[in-house]
């Protein structure tokens, strides 16, 4: 019976079932020899099926997925956008406290551009507006780099607000280099440079991360950016006072301006009718107009007016004018404001006395 089973082919797969899990055995032959009796034997080999395989795979939780950085681009920009923060609140620092910037490149040109006209907008200083601008792009770009961007916002929402900031950050750098060689030529600020490299920078990397595309579809939103902060620009310094154009390269020293002429009883009367209504006459040292005027009064009177000096540091390219005349809106020198009302250029006596409603026998 051995020998029949050996010479025989080998059975075929037999499949059965157990608990519900499917196996197919493989038979071969194995002899056994015993008692000098060669027996041979029926040695399954089992192997589990494909579905038991699956299964068992399932019960091995995957490893975690790799944590997923933004790509470089955001890590620049919060570093750039770190010395920005540096830059403009040590020039915020300087601009409160009215301190002299250090300045390696340009001497005295740096705070010569601080204290112009154009170091601030709308009578917020100009640094502290950078200061905050820096502050935002750090934060977003930090965000976006972590992937956890606040208030339910997705990273397309964060690189849009990123570059909505540089958009405006760049066209506000255009503007300031456009006014550094024009307005204030002859200047030398190594701050104002450093800033507009910077702001230049962060805009470039902004758009880098985006497509053909998707640039043609916020081009629209870019421009209007840049047009919105250009006509705010412009209209904040377009209300500065506006100096004579022989004046226009001057370079003049503050100098006190001596009254000459006698005061009569009548200008010393008016002139306390005045100060006691709180009228006060809004001046220029370099203005021949306001002198003339001070000699109508005399030399006592004149000492009775509230005069408001405009230009208590001398007189240069570009220089700031003080913030009480800006106030005011003055548009040529001298200006009066009575009750109120502002009145531009020389005024008699007379006319001052009746706008103040100034009763005297004496005229």
């Amino acid at each position: 019976m051995a020998k029949s089973l050996a010479t025989s082919s080998p059975p075929p797969l037999i499949p059965y079932v157990t608990s519900s899990r499917t196996f197919s055995a493989s038979v071969f032959i194995h002899f056994k020899v015993r008692n000098g009796v060669r027996r041979l034997a029926l040695v399954p080999s089992v192997r589990c099926s494909s579905d038991d395989m699956e299964n068992q795979a399932t019960l091995t939780p995957p490893p975690p997925p790799p944590r997923k950085e933004g790509p470089p681009s955001y890590t620049w920009s919060a570093l750039i956008g770190g010395v920005g923060l540096v830059e403009t609140a040590y020039l915020t620092y300087v601009k409160v406290t009215s301190s002299d910037p250090f300045c390696s490149v340009g001497g005295g040109s740096c705070g010569d551009v601080l204290n112009s006209d154009y170091a601030s907008v709308f009578g917020i200083p100009l640094p502290l507006i950078g200061m905050i601008a820096y502050g935002m792009v750090a934060t977003v770009s930090l965000k976006l780099n972590e992937k956890s961007m606040p208030f339910g916002l997705g990273e397309s929402d964060g690189r849009a607000i990123l570059l909505g900031i540089t958009t405006s950050m760049a066209a506000s750098s255009a503007y300031f280099l456009y006014i550094l060689t024009t307005k204030l030529a002859g200047a030398s600020c190594a701050y104002c440079l450093l800033s507009a490299f910077l702001s230049f920078s962060l805009f470039f990397l902004s758009v880098k991360d985006y497509g053909f595309e998707e640039i043609r579809k916020t081009l629209g939103l870019q421009l209007a950016v840049a047009g919105l902060v250009l006509f705010t620009l412009s209209s904040a310094y377009g209300s500065s006072q506006s100096i004579p154009s022989s004046l226009a390269e001057a370079d003049i020293p503050f100098f006190m301006t001596e009254v000459t002429t006698p005061s009569r009883s009548y200008a010393i009367a008016l002139a306390k009718h005045l100060h006691s209504i709180g009228a006060k006459m809004y001046g220029a040292f370099w203005c021949s107009h306001c002198l003339e005027q001070k000699q109508m009064f005399g030399q006592e009177a004149a000492k009775i007016l509230d005069y408001v000096e405009c230009f208590p540091n001398g007189y240069k390219k570009g220089i700031k004018l003080e913030k009480a005349c800006t106030d005011v809106g003055i548009e040529g020198f001298p200006t009066w404001v009575i009750n109120g009302e502002v009145l531009s250029g020389e005024k008699e006596l007379s006319e001052l006395a009746e706008i103040s409603g100034f009763q005297s026998k004496e005229k």
